[in-house]
């Protein structure tokens, strides 16, 4: 059963430990941190990509619907690939393109002012760490750009409805991912504590189309 029909959903991406999502500057000037982390140009304040969320949300749901390891993510699970896409082998010119279904915006900082009153003297925090040789025992600094604790985001996910019967195991699906995220992390050096998140405020409204989110908001809501 196939009914076209989109679904935006919206929420706040916290900040929970320092996140680090790395950027690039048009010069290394004299003192600079060694790996900043990307901001919006406009404002020159910190950002979440969309692609960063897509591609950490892909990774966490293939690691618990692939039965095996797979060479290329055109290979991941039905459920995965029918909603984050895929190049496939197959179709007239031995390619076969499966659209995604989800749209991630890019996600801006929401509380600037909030952080400002708590006498948060910068939107953003440098890490220090070394690297140690092990033969030599010699330490190589570098200072890492991280956004700070307690920083908030909007958050946007459209899903693309066009197939009726695959809708609630598709929401389904994004949830899973959502959550699993909450218990991993986003952004590089996980594993040393950096770029965890959580998500409040999840809402999904139906912005094109007919269809009925009032089972998926009680989802959400839990």
């Amino acid at each position: 059963m196939s009914k076209f029909a989109k679904i935006k959903i919206t929420g706040t991406v916290k900040v929970l430990s320092g996140l680090h999502i790395g950027g690039s500057t048009a010069f290394a000037a004299i003192g600079a941190v060694d790996s900043p982390v990307i901001k919006d140009p406009i404002t020159n304040l910190p950002m979440i990509p969309g692609s960063s969320i897509k591609g950490k949300m892909r990774s966490l749901l293939a690691k618990v619907y692939n039965e095996r390891i797979v060479e290329s993510p055109d290979d991941d699970n039905e459920k995965i690939t029918r909603l984050f896409g895929a190049t496939t082998g197959g179709g007239e010119n031995g390619d076969q393109i499966i659209p995604s279904r989800l749209l991630f915006r890019d996600s801006f900082l929401t509380n600037k002012k909030d952080l400002e009153e708590k006498n948060v003297d910068s939107l953003t925090e440098v890490k220090f760490e070394n690297t140690i040789d092990r033969l030599s025992s010699k330490a190589t600094p570098r200072q890492i750009e991280r956004i700070v604790k307690g920083s908030e985001f909007g958050f946007e996910l459209i899903y693309e409805m066009n197939d009726q019967s695959q809708a609630k195991q598709d929401l389904n699906t994004i949830l899973e991912g959502l959550n699993l995220l909450e218990m991993d992390y986003l952004g590089g050096s996980g594993s040393r504590g950096y770029g965890k998140i959580s998500f409040s405020n999840l809402a999904a409204n139906t912005v094109f189309g007919d269809f009925d989110t009032e089972k998926f908001n009680e989802e959400l809501r839990r």
